[in-house]
């Protein structure tokens, strides 16, 4: 089963952009639920983001890249 990572709601505005600010692995990693994979940030405020699901991740955006709240980040397989 594959699962998709999208960038967080940080903010109520929908059009916001956050900064993918740090990956914590790398594409092709094993990763586990609940394992922290990214921090991200928007309006000062960084987020962790965790696995959802255990699997083979896939980078789909580099770090200190400009991201629209909801955007495919990494998909997990």
């Amino acid at each position: 089963m594959s699962q998709t990572i999208e960038f967080p709601h940080l903010s109520k505005d929908e059009s916001a952009e956050g900064i993918l600010a740090t990956w914590f692995v790398k594409s092709g990693e094993q990763v586990k639920a609940k394992q922290v994979i990214a921090e991200v940030m928007v309006d000062k405020v960084s987020l962790d983001v965790e696995a959802p699901i255990d699997g083979t991740i896939t980078l789909l955006v580099q770090e200190e890249a400009s991201v629209r709240q909801g955007t495919p980040i990494a998909r997990i397989d």
